[in-house]
């Protein structure tokens, strides 16, 4: 009898065993929610499987319990709970109820994540790039040397820094065309396309979007945000026609080159008019900036609400400890609801300004999506400002939101069929 009640101890404490760690994701537990991203991806790197847990406490993490991740998260700061094998399974359950808008999704491999951003660019200069540093999420960077070569298929998800693929370097001709770091950076961009044997910069940058474009329909996973979002539309879609004016590439513009637009070219928006004044710090129509009224303290944007088990993808793009995210401002900060293709989804609006801020589509066997806004921790970034400093929003939903997409290649490819 005895040996009956020993073996029954040791049974019973063995299910108890903390065999799982969650990475909560919740408000109110998780100290660092940018750096659990972090965590999570070097956990995969090291070939640990791990789960996402949607729409749980905030979209958590669960990883194996190792001696070596909680060292790790204790370093970073991250907060972390042990769970025993029972606790997890009965937290996995109650996720695979019919009746909970919930899913856990696996992570198979960490992605190789490049970033599309020029020489010289300091991390500050793109949020991207910034927390990825932050989270401790390594990243190659390329320019349209590599992405020309083909070195694209070296990587899983490529993120495109505030880029104008349309050749009229940003638009800051009107304001900044005899500031010193303008001509340098326009000399420089001449340079490297004649090096590269285009004639414009326009010429080269067409064809490092259709390098792009090729990617995602092979399967890759590209991010945007702010100005590369809807200059990369624009420059696709401007193939073959000449819409820069004399002061960008040497030559007039096409006459009436608004009639020869080609939006089937394009991978989100539609129907737009370009803005063909140099002066004016401005791409098209497809931006809400300029139109905008509404001030800093109501700027909001809310996340819509998808099914994680039937809608995995949207879903996993969503993952926040909020609904309702901090507006903030870009070269492009929203996009016009009725320019959006009609089957690409909206996965973030501001509703009073029938704005969307964050989208999301497909093209072939692969997926872009598409966010507005240069930095979500400040509110209206201009030239010079000084860098966002991310130990002081280790809690940021903005940011959270690019994270989602950084990881959201590494899914288990069964979630990912729509």
């Amino acid at each position: 009898m005895r040996y009956y009640i020993t073996l029954s101890l040791l049974l019973l404490a063995s299910s108890l065993r903390a065999g799982f760690i969650l990475l909560p994701m919740d408000e109110e537990t998780q100290k660092n929610h940018l750096k659990a991203y972090g965590i999570t991806y070097w956990a995969l790197n090291k070939s640990y499987k791990a789960s996402w847990l949607l729409n749980y406490r905030g979209g958590s993490f669960l990883l194996p319990d190792a001696e070596e991740i909680q060292h790790e998260c204790q370093i970073r700061g991250v907060s972390y709970e042990r769970l025993s094998d029972a606790t997890a399974n009965q937290i996995l359950a109650d996720i695979s109820s019919p009746s909970q808008n919930m899913e856990a999704v696996v992570l198979e491999k960490a992605p190789k994540i490049a970033v599309y951003t020029p020489k010289g660019k300091q991390p500050w200069d793109d949020a991207v790039t910034m927390v990825l540093t932050y989270a401790e999420i390594p990243f190659t960077p390329i320019y349209d040397e590599e992405v020309l070569a083909d070195q694209l298929i070296l990587y899983d998800w490529l993120h495109l820094h505030h880029e104008d693929f349309t050749g009229q370097y940003g638009k800051f001709y009107g304001a900044y065309r005899n500031a010193p770091w303008y001509i340098e950076q326009k000399k420089a961009s001449e340079d490297l396309a004649q090096k590269l044997g285009f004639a414009k910069v326009s010429q080269d940058k067409l064809a490092v979007a259709k390098k792009i474009r090729d990617f995602v329909i092979g399967g890759g996973f590209m991010f945007a945000m702010c100005s590369a979002t809807d200059s990369f539309d624009i420059a696709l879609s401007a193939e073959g026609i000449d819409i820069c004016e004399p002061m960008f590439d040497g030559d007039d513009s096409d006459p009436n080159y608004q009639a020869r637009i080609n939006y089937g070219n394009t991978m989100a928006f539609k129907d737009y008019v370009l803005e063909r004044r140099p002066e004016q710090y401005e791409f098209s129509d497809i931006d809400t900036t300029n139109g905008r009224n509404m001030p800093m303290e109501k700027d909001y944007f809310t996340l819509m609400d998808f099914s994680a088990k039937w809608d995995p993808i949207p879903a996993m793009l969503c993952q926040n400890h909020t609904q309702l995210v901090k507006g903030f401002m870009g070269q492009t900060t929203a996009f016009k609801r009725e320019l959006i293709k009609s089957n690409v989804l909206i996965l973030g609006e501001n509703q009073l300004n029938n704005e969307a801020r964050y989208i999301h589509g497909q093209k072939g066997k692969g997926m872009f999506t598409f966010y507005g806004g240069h930095d979500p921790e400040d509110y209206q970034h201009r030239v010079g400002d000084a860098p966002t400093v991310l130990d002081l929003h280790p809690n940021s939903p903005g940011f959270r939101l690019i994270l989602n997409n950084v990881l959201f290649p590494a899914a288990k490819k069964k979630k990912l069929k729509t």
